[in-house]
């Protein structure tokens, strides 16, 4: 039987100069270096500007980890359009653009929403030209209290809203989670061949009653 996945090779015969083609992971410790290293010095080239702008909120896949949020990839057209900011305008003020993500639902769209616009408002943008400043760049006041921002920009945070202690209702010891989740998700599932069941018999009914 072939090996399969990354599992352990059983019984290796190996030809071919096979020290040749086996992976390492020896750079591991100076890669991280050298990251930190090139990350410092674009901080130091790019001053006052901060290394890197506001990433996208998103909320973490499957059941065990959907409560809690995390920093996306980049922010999509969607967002960038209800926030009133041109995505080729956008990468060039340090937001990180990802024309692939699409908005499944109203809160995410909302919620990055208003962080882009918190982001502009509190940017300063420097004019291309000091002698000729172009329309949205900061006035000579507010470029004199420009600073490097050291951190991340805007940093993400999981808020949690406390509750006060309460007894516990009867409604609320009856109630079966696991149940209830595996039943709605099955109703989702079979909605549509339900719906189809029910069109079919009623069809059928049609043609009785001819």
């Amino acid at each position: 039987m072939a090996p399969s996945r990354n599992g352990m090779i059983l019984k290796p015969h190996f030809h071919k100069d096979w020290q040749r083609r086996v992976a390492t992971w020896f750079s591991q410790p100076a890669r991280k270096i050298r990251r930190r290293k090139a990350r410092q010095a674009k901080a130091r080239r790019i001053a006052p500007r901060p290394a890197s702008g506001p990433i996208r909120i998103v909320r973490c896949p499957t059941v065990q980890y959907h409560t809690k949020v995390r920093a996306g990839r980049g922010f999509s057209l969607e967002e960038l359009r209800v926030a009133g900011i041109h995505k080729k305008v956008a990468r060039t003020i340090g937001i990180s653009v990802d024309p692939r993500r699409r908005n499944k639902s109203t809160e995410s769209l909302q919620a990055n929403v208003q962080r882009l616009k918190e982001y502009r408002s509190k940017l300063i943008l420097f004019p291309r030209k000091p002698s000729a400043p172009q329309k949205g760049d900061s006035s000579a006041e507010e470029l004199k209290l420009a600073t490097q921002l050291t951190g991340p920009v805007m940093r993400i945070r999981n808020v949690y809203k406390k509750e006060k202690a309460r007894v516990i209702t009867e409604e609320e010891k009856n109630f079966k989670a696991f149940a209830s989740l595996r039943m709605a998700r099955a109703n989702a599932g079979l909605f549509g061949i339900r719906a189809k069941r029910v069109k079919e018999a009623a069809e059928q009914d049609v043609e009785k009653k001819k």
